[in-house]
């Protein structure tokens, strides 16, 4: 998938999982790791998780298996990165403390 189908993949995808507040971040020239990040919130540490597994299953099943995960056994903040694409599914108190929308917008 390109850049532009694979963000409006994940989009459709968590819009799907309803998350919420969603911000698509573009960091190219940024970022030397990604071009594009995508913040959304969950309402739990269950909420984000699940959010989090539905998007890596879906991405799976469309020949796009993330290169990686990490913070699912939190559930405060889990990021998926999908190489060109990195998801960050937080948790409203760790997305306020964080600020990735000040931090790269």
């Amino acid at each position: 998938m390109e850049t532009q189908q694979l963000k409006d993949f994940v989009l459709d995808k968590l819009e799907d999982a309803k998350s919420r507040d969603i911000v698509t971040l573009d960091v190219t020239g940024k970022s030397s790791i990604t071009d594009m990040m995508l913040v959304c919130s969950g309402n739990s540490k269950r909420h984000v998780n699940s959010i989090a597994e539905k998007l890596v299953e879906a991405t799976k099943h469309a020949n796009h298996a993330p290169l990686s995960i990490e913070g699912q056994d939190t559930g405060e903040w889990v990021l998926v990165d999908l190489g060109d694409i990195i998801v960050h599914v937080m948790q409203d108190e760790t997305r306020d403390f964080y600020q990735l929308e000040k931090l790269w917008g």
